[in-house]
């Protein structure tokens, strides 16, 4: 199991450029990876996205970057000799006919306008997408330890909150048979009370319970409640993402468990049944940050 939440930081540095990746992830029901490259490093966005969607199946990533070069090797100088010549033959004019000094120099001529001109050079993008690649592995393996480490404990918790309910639901299933023996002595009581006779309508008397028993029996909802506590225990140890079942299956188990209140005309059982509806709504804040 892992978190949807987490933060990672990769470097790589090919002695002249230096790319740093940073991830970081947070909630979300789909995957939405915002990348935010410029124009000049469009042709790595791809890669880097596929690589991301390696690790991150769930939730919402900015990716962060910094790239530097360092030193001018991308660069190039470029001498235009016809113009320095053209430069070099007005000055020798210029001295003859003004009996000027002849101090033409190489510093003299290269400062001379558009003599010299500066070029990046093209750039290697296989180079350039190898170095992102190789910083991109390295943030999402960060990441991804995080998440695991922050999921182990999100499960820990889960499995704590679905015991709870494992319990409660034990003690409703013991509880239940009990509230038509209950009713029924009430009933015996209230007719006794009301009639003043210690005479009571036997079939009629059944009749009211058997009634009373359709409207209460929760026999139903606590088999499939246990079927969805299953299903939901087996989903914890899946190496899968299980973030959108576990969160379908709380959306079940909070539907039996709503039944349930519904019929149980038994404060015992309503009190059982709050305590699981309350252990249910922390297990569904917890599965919001499950991948």
């Amino acid at each position: 199991m892992k978190s949807m939440t987490g933060y990672g930081k990769g470097e790589a540095d090919d002695g002249v450029r230096k790319v740093i990746i940073e991830i970081k992830t947070v909630n979300n029901r789909f995957l939405d990876i915002n990348t935010r490259f410029p124009k000049s490093l469009s042709y790595v966005e791809d890669s880097v996205k596929k690589q991301i969607q390696e690790t991150v199946r769930r939730g919402t990533v900015d990716v962060y970057y910094t790239y530097e070069v360092s030193g001018d090797t991308d660069k190039a100088v470029t001498f235009d000799r016809a113009l320095a010549e053209k430069y070099v033959s007005v000055a020798r004019q210029a001295k003859a006919e003004f009996g000027l000094i002849d101090d033409i120099t190489a510093m003299s001529i290269i400062r001379m306008p558009d003599v010299l001109g500066l070029v990046t050079a093209e750039e290697n993008q296989d180079e350039i997408k190898a170095l992102f690649s190789e910083a991109t592995k390295k943030a999402a393996e960060e990441l991804d330890e995080m998440r695991i480490t922050e999921g182990r404990s999100v499960k820990a918790d889960l499995t704590r909150i679905i015991g709870n309910i494992v319990g409660s639901l034990k003690s409703v299933a013991l509880r239940a048979p009990g509230v038509v023996l209950d009713y029924k002595e009430k009933l015996q009581k209230r007719i006794s009370e009301l009639l003043d006779k210690p005479a009571v309508d036997e079939a009629r008397m059944a009749t009211e319970i058997a009634v009373f028993a359709d409207k209460c029996d929760i026999n139903e909802e606590i088999s499939r409640l246990t079927s969805h506590i299953d299903q939901f225990m087996m989903a914890l140890e899946s190496s899968e993402p299980q973030g959108r079942r576990l969160d379908f299956l709380s959306q079940e188990m909070n539907r039996e468990i709503n039944t349930m209140g519904s019929k149980a005309n038994d404060l015992e059982l309503s009190k059982l049944v709050i305590g699981m509806k309350n252990e249910l709504e922390k297990i569904k804040e917890q599965i919001r940050n499950v991948e």
